[in-house]
């Protein structure tokens, strides 16, 4: 069992936390934003970065060659549906993608979105960890935490329409 540490403040104690949240056992804050039959979007849980996502396998594998191919192209038509939301309802410009073999979780893709702020910290991959870690020691204000509950409802409308 691992302990983890959510966005909220509120520490978790679960094997695998993307077995948790694809599962329903945790909720995620503001629910889940879009799910198929092999995949599960929602806001991350550790980070309140409004339009922050990540997409998770519900089948706990670890490699995209682990994948089926039923399972590929509705992660390539989720991610892509899900970036298309981003732009269009949230305004976000750029992304980065994030997805490591190594992880403690299973199969599950980061979308990071970039905004304005981010950028003292540097306009590259090296920059995504400091951002996250003040996004979680800085900005879980109530204004903040409500606009990021905000554009959560506003991807989950989009996304199930």
């Amino acid at each position: 069992m691992r302990k983890i540490t959510l966005s909220n403040g509120n520490t978790v104690e679960v094997e695998c936390l993307s077995c948790a949240l694809t599962s329903g056992m945790i909720e995620p804050d503001g629910g889940v934003v879009v799910e198929t039959e092999h995949f599960h979007a929602h806001q991350d849980v550790a980070y309140p970065i409004k339009g922050l996502i990540i997409l998770a396998s519900k089948r706990h594998i670890i490699c995209f060659d682990e994948l089926t191919e039923e399972e590929k192209l509705d992660y390539i038509n989720l991610l892509t549906k899900i970036r298309k939301a981003q732009r269009e309802v949230l305004g976000i410009e750029y992304v980065y993608y994030f997805y490591n073999e190594d992880t403690t979780h299973h199969f599950h893709t980061w979308m990071v979105p970039r905004y304005e702020w981010m950028y003292e910290f540097g306009r590259s991959v090296e920059s995504v960890r400091p951002v996250l870690l003040h996004a979680r020691n800085n900005m879980n204000d109530e204004e903040n935490v409500k606009s990021v509950m905000e554009a959560i409802k506003l991807l989950t409308v989009e996304l199930n329409k």
